[in-house]
């Protein structure tokens, strides 16, 4: 018989908790099929069926309730170890520099500053806010450690792991509430927009939806500044834009903004957590990482990212 280790038994936890290979795989940074392979080892190891396996996720069988209680002591047990030896060894990397995106900084920065306070105390943590290109270059100097960013069509550089997606909307202002919750991107020409110029990653999505439609952008003005900056244009009556809710979600619950989900298609954009490939990585990159991808799980999960689904 195959021996237990304690890996594949912290992978069993991690799917029994979230009931799906795949957000286990999330929560863990590996790749679904690692996830899969851990559990047929554990399987085949104690010759029983762990979970009973769906198109909604995975259930534990009688089997797997009964290893569950002893395979938490097992981590509960590493867990004591491993802070008893760090406490003794030191807490973390001494500085970690992280950037976001702004609408992602936004909505992000306040819960992983406060996950990263209580599980490294001793490291210096610095923010960083920017546009996706400096971000980019950012990483690729080693001037930051960890990137929070909207998927970029060129990830050669980039190790990236994508934890959600979010649809676009369409902002526009409260006047214009009469196009109601949805709006169809075929009339995406009919709208005065206000958008990036070009090559930046959100106008080159609107150009390319537009032309997937059959229509053409109608540019109010370019703005390359905040989506602050956007969004208070758009509040003024210049014009309209295109940003994920979660954006302006404050703003519409204030009667500032209007918003309409684009549809037919549905256009999303995936958020993913970067590091460079040219870069060494620093000491415990890793774990600050899984700190990370744990403090945005629990923001989608707790509803405090609108709009955000985990993937």
């Amino acid at each position: 018989m195959s021996t237990l280790n304690s890996d594949d038994l912290a992978c069993f936890v991690c799917v029994a908790n979230t009931q799906s290979i795949s957000r286990a795989a999330l929560e863990l940074g590996a790749d679904q099929s690692t996830v899969s392979r851990q559990i047929a080892r554990l399987e085949a190891a104690l010759d029983a069926r762990l979970f009973h396996r769906s198109g909604r996720g995975v259930v534990l069988t009688e089997a797997g309730n009964t290893l569950l209680t002893y395979a938490r002591q097992v981590a509960s047990t590493l867990t004591e170890a491993r802070a008893a030896v760090r406490a003794s060894t030191g807490n973390g990397p001494a500085q970690m520099v992280i950037a976001a995106q702004p609408t992602i900084a936004n909505t992000a920065f306040a819960a992983i500053a406060a996950a990263l306070k209580q599980r490294f105390p001793a490291t210096r943590v610095r923010f960083v806010e920017g546009l996706a290109s400096p971000i980019l270059a950012w990483l690729a100097a080693g001037e930051i450690d960890v990137a929070l960013l909207y998927l970029p069509e060129q990830q050669g550089a980039l190790k990236v792991d994508v934890l959600l997606e979010e649809d676009l909307t369409l902002v526009t202002p409260t006047s214009w509430s009469h196009l109601g919750a949805t709006f169809p991107a075929k009339r995406l020409g009919e709208m005065p927009m206000i958008l990036p110029s070009t090559g930046h990653g959100l106008r080159v999505l609107a150009e390319t939806l537009a032309t997937r439609v059959g229509t053409t952008l109608n540019m109010a003005l370019e703005c390359d500044a905040s989506n602050t900056v956007a969004m208070r244009l758009v509040e003024d009556g210049c014009g309209a834009t295109m940003l994920p809710f979660a954006a302006v979600a404050d703003r519409v619950a204030q009667g500032r903004l209007h918003s309409a989900r684009i549809v037919d298609p549905v256009v999303t954009r995936q958020v993913a957590l970067a590091t460079a490939r040219n870069r060494p990585p620093v000491p415990e990159l890793w774990d600050v990482m899984q700190a990370v991808r744990m403090s945005v799980r629990n923001i989608v999960m707790s509803g405090a990212w609108p709009g955000a689904r985990l993937v």
